[in-house]
């Protein structure tokens, strides 16, 4: 739904359009596997860079030091000072190479 119109014709929106990423955040204490939503045409570090107490993620699932499920949710917002690493799971591979 348009929110306004520049001289040229371009329409402007509230809404902003992102992508899923699938990714692996390790926090201080948990795992956590989900989906990561970047803006279009932006990486996801530029996302994790922003300047928001909180990471939105979708899909998610929070795992305990041993792997094990804790917590599965539709969303889960993770406080950004409490994350330690991000791994896209395209860019994810194991110690024997696996992916």
């Amino acid at each position: 739904m348009p929110s306004g119109y520049d001289e040229k014709g371009k329409y402007f929106t509230d809404v902003v359009s992102k992508v899923g990423v699938a990714a692996t955040v390790q926090t201080v204490t948990q795992r956590i596997e989900g989906l990561i939503h970047v803006r279009v045409n932006e990486r996801l570090k530029d996302e994790i860079d922003r300047n928001e107490p909180f990471l939105a993620m979708t899909s998610a699932q929070v795992f305990d030091q041993d792997g094990k499920v804790l917590y599965s949710a539709a969303f889960i917002s993770v406080r950004r000072s409490q994350i330690v690493w991000i791994i896209p799971k395209d860019e994810r591979a194991s110690a024997t190479g696996a992916r």
